[in-house]
């Protein structure tokens, strides 16, 4: 299970909001926030995304000398890539315990799921992998699970 640090800000809300095109002023207006139910900033729904910024692995983050994943003479800017890179993003469900707010550092902590398979209606087959983001608090308690699904497409022949 790998761990990235993920330190949360208000400004980094605010320009999260306003890039996904956010409107409602619980995520951006300070003053507006706290006469709001949410008491004060929260950070919107999909904000946990954010976290592959702090983790070093990433793989779409350039890195010097290394062909990046990303852009290139060639359509992903390398040669050959990791079978993820021929999967697809099929599914996202975020699951919140409590909102995130400025000033929190939580703890990305992911794991793999289930992995199932179905047929490919063109033949071959289709293995679904889920991964699962659980972000803690810096007491340890569970504040947003995000669970994604990738599918693979596997032609008959490799099968």
């Amino acid at each position: 299970m790998t761990k990235v640090r993920f330190p949360v800000e208000a400004t980094h809300i605010v320009m999260f909001a306003r890039a996904i095109g956010e409107t409602n002023p619980v995520y951006f207006e300070a003053e507006a926030a706290e006469r709001s139910e949410a008491g004060g900033l929260i950070a919107p729904p999909t904000f946990t995304e954010a976290a592959a910024q702090f983790d070093p692995d990433y793989r779409l983050r350039p890195k010097p000398g290394v062909k990046w994943f990303g852009s290139g003479a060639t359509p992903s800017g390398i040669e050959s890539g990791p079978p993820s890179a021929t999967s697809l993003h099929a599914e996202q469900e975020y699951t919140y315990v409590r909102p995130i707010r400025p000033g929190e550092v939580l703890t990305r902590q992911t794991k793999d799921g289930a992995v199932w398979e179905k047929a490919s209606r063109r033949g071959g087959k289709l293995v679904f992998r889920e991964r699962i983001h659980e972000f803690r608090d810096e007491g340890g308690a569970l504040v947003v699970t995000a669970r994604a699904v990738l599918v693979t497409p596997v032609s008959s022949s490799e099968s």
